[in-house]
């Protein structure tokens, strides 16, 4: 990321002086970050969110470091909007540092979930159905979101157990897939 040398017009704020409809953005990387590359990332992140900008204005915004893992930067609205091109620049930025880390922070399609040793894993949306069924996943097992958008829906339900989750949806696929298996496997043998 690169930062200005410009003057702090708006100081960051600490992630919980975020209002409850703050805007949020969740990047997560596909594996736990050491000190020095945390280090590295929020050093960065904090330059950015010191000078970041919408049309101008300066944004009142915070971040949060979460299990060696998960960035949440949040934008409080009721100061300023963040825009799309503000936004294109936050996105770029960790981008560009992702290469340096070593990881991969803006990616779609992956769900983390804490694994029977209570290690972060992450895994493919499309593996998810088969890991129920092997019992890699279970309704018990912690998930994590990072599809939500709002410092309030993060901080309600960030961390759910899978079954109370999104993630239900994906195991109710698996569970239907294999009972539709089963019953075509008895009417092959009764037929």
């Amino acid at each position: 990321m690169v930062v200005s040398s410009l003057a702090c017009d708006m100081p960051r704020v600490s992630f919980d002086q975020l209002p409850h409809d703050a805007r949020v953005w969740i990047f997560a990387s596909d594996r736990q970050l050491q000190a020095g590359d945390s280090a590295d990332l929020l050093s960065e992140v904090d330059g950015f969110l010191d000078q970041w900008k919408a049309h101008g204005a300066p944004l009142r915004a915070a971040r949060e470091w979460r299990d060696d893992r998960f960035l949440v930067v949040g934008v409080d609205p009721t100061a300023e909007q963040a825009s799309g091109c503000s936004i294109d620049v936050l996105f770029r930025g960790l981008r560009a540092l992702e290469q340096r880390l070593n990881t991969s922070l803006v990616a779609g399609g992956r769900v983390f979930y804490e694994n029977r040793t209570g290690a972060i894993t992450v895994a493919s949306r499309r593996d998810i159905p088969a890991m129920f069924d092997r019992g890699d996943i279970a309704g018990d097992s912690r998930v994590f979101d990072t599809s939500l958008t709002s410092a309030g829906a993060y901080r309600e339900s960030f961390a759910l157990r899978a079954s109370d989750s999104w993630v239900a949806a994906l195991a109710g696929q698996a569970s239907q897939a294999s009972s539709r298996a089963a019953t075509k496997s008895s009417s092959a043998r009764k037929g």
